[in-house]
């Protein structure tokens, strides 16, 4: 029966969410209403709110969830912060773009209705300063706070860029397999340009 019980909370989420997309991608993140989605998902509004606590969390589940700062301070001994955060996204990009159309689909319609609402954009961004805070915290230890602040600027600017890169080559159209071997090439260069500097780099 838990079984059963939880493959129909997943079917009424993934309901809701591609009701909320459609809905968002028809007319925008700030146009629709929580009981527009609810009645296009056929689900009572309380419900829908049961799963997504905010309009918000509609489109940014999983944005700001990942864990540099724990990448640091679990870190094995003897290996740089650097080195860790560098291993920590390599796995993240080893994780398969979804391969099936409507998957990749609904990805993509998800990065167009943030990068067009000026309310996402902002939402997204505080998670990810929170984000960039506690990597800050985390980097302290090692190199003290002036330095640690600007690092993790710089990471979190870094990383930022090269997943932007990377939903961008999946909107012009690239392959999954592409966009994945190509993420893990702008992570190398990323990190590389992070432990080496931009002037040590261009001679080489």
């Amino acid at each position: 029966m838990a079984g059963l019980r939880e493959r129909k909370k997943e079917q009424t989420c993934r309901r809701i969410t591609a009701a909320a997309m459609r809905l968002f991608a028809e007319r925008g993140f700030e146009a629709v209403t929580v009981n527009e989605i609810a009645e296009a998902a056929e689900v009572a509004k309380a419900t829908l709110f049961a799963y997504f606590p905010t309009k918000e969390s509609l489109v940014l589940r999983g944005v700001g969830e990942d864990d540099p700062a724990g990448a640091v301070t679990g870190r094995p001994a003897g290996t740089s912060p650097l080195e860790a955060l560098r291993a920590h996204y390599h796995g993240l990009a080893a994780v398969p773009v979804p391969a099936d159309a409507m998957d990749r689909d609904e990805l993509i319609t998800r990065i167009r209705v943030i990068t067009e609402s000026p309310a996402l954009t902002a939402a997204a961004g505080a998670l990810l300063y929170r984000q960039r805070r506690e990597l800050a915290r985390a980097l302290e230890e090692e190199y003290g706070e002036p330095v640690a602040a600007l690092t993790a600027a710089q990471v979190t600017a870094s990383v930022q860029t090269v997943q932007e890169t990377f939903f961008g080559r999946l909107m012009a159209g690239a392959s999954p397999e592409e966009a994945g071997a190509r993420l893990a090439g702008d992570i190398d260069l990323a990190f590389d340009l992070l432990r080496h500097g931009i002037e040590r780099s261009e001679g080489h």
